[in-house]
C-alpha cells in the first residue's frame, strides 16, 4: 500500500528541545518505523513543498494518509484542505496524529470545532477499550507514557464510529484518544497521543498502534474521479 506522512515541519527547525527528540522530523521517524513493513511504501511530504506537499497527484497515489500538525494549521490552504477531503471521501485512508484533531481537513470532514481541554507534562495511561478492533492487534495491556501533553473532554467531536484507546492522566483527567469515523468511502482515525517534545513515536506500542491503524485504514474499494453527493428529496 502507499502510504503518505505529511508534517507541518516548523516547530523541529524552530525549537531545540523539539529537534533533539526529532532531529530529521516527527516525519521520518515516522517514516523510518512503517517503511519496516514488506506491504508498505511510504514517502513524506511537508508544508514547504510545491502544493503544500499534497498535490493532486500525490494524493490520486496514496492509500492512507497521516498528517502530524500544530502551529501551522492556518497556513493550510482551503485548497489544500479540500483536496484532502475529496479523497478521504473517494477511499483514501486517514490518520491525524495528536494536534491534528485542528487540521483543516479534519474539521471539514467531521463538521465539528474539534475544542478539547489541554495542559503540559501529565503521565498517560492508555487504556485499549475495544480490543477485538483491527487497531488495537497485539495491545494487550496499557500502554504508558511517562509525559505527554494532557487533552481532556469535552472533545468536540461527533459520535465516533468506535472508541480503540481511552486516555487516562496523571492530573485525572480522561479522554477518547483514539477514535474511529467513516466519511464516504473513507476511514478515519484520530490518535491522541504524539506530543512534540516527547519521544512518543519511538514507543514500540505506539508504533504498532499506528501500523495497525495504517492497515485498517487503506481502502478495500476506491472510487475514481469526482465524488458525488447526491441529494434526495
Amino acid at each position: 500500500m502507499k502510504v503518505t506522512v505529511w508534517n507541518e515541519y516548523e516547530e523541529e527547525l524552530l525549537y531545540e528541545d523539539v529537534k533533539r527528540v526529532y532531529p530529521q522530523g516527527i516525519h521520518e521517524c515516522i517514516r523510518e518505523f512503517l517503511a519496516k513493513n514488506e506491504d508498505m511504501e511510504v514517502r513524506c511530504v511537508t508544508l514547504s513543498m510545491p502544493d503544500q506537499g499534497l498535490s493532486e497527484e500525490i494524493l490520486r497515489d496514496t492509500d492512507v494518509l497521516l498528517w502530524w500538525g500544530h502551529q501551522a494549521h492556518e497556513k493550510v490552504t482551503k485548497e489544500t484542505a479540500e483536496r484532502v477531503k475529496r479523497h478521504v471521501l473517494m477511499g483514501m485512508g486517514f490518520i491525524p496524529l495528536h494536534s491534528a484533531h485542528a487540521c483543516r481537513p479534519l474539521k471539514e470532514l467531521l463538521g465539528t470545532s474539534m475544542n478539547l481541554r489541554w495542559k503540559h507534562g501529565e503521565r498517560e495511561k492508555l487504556i485499549c477499550v475495544a480490543p477485538s478492533h483491527p487497531i488495537a492487534r497485539g495491545i494487550t495491556e496499557p500502554v504508558i507514557l511517562e509525559q505527554e501533553e494532557m487533552y481532556g473532554e469535552y472533545f468536540d467531536i461527533p459520535k465516533p464510529d468506535d472508541v480503540v484507546f481511552l486516555g487516562w492522566f496523571s492530573n485525572e483527567e480522561a479522554f477518547r484518544s483514539g477514535c474511529t469515523f467513516t466519511r464516504g468511502w473513507g476511514k478515519i482515525f484520530y490518535f491522541q497521543p504524539g506530543h512534540e517534545e516527547y519521544p512518543v513515536y519511538r514507543n514500540p506500542q505506539i508504533q504498532q498502534i499506528i501500523t495497525n491503524a495504517v492497515r485498517w485504514a487503506a481502502p478495500v474499494n476506491r472510487r475514481d474521479g469526482e465524488y458525488e453527493c447526491v441529494q434526495v428529496h
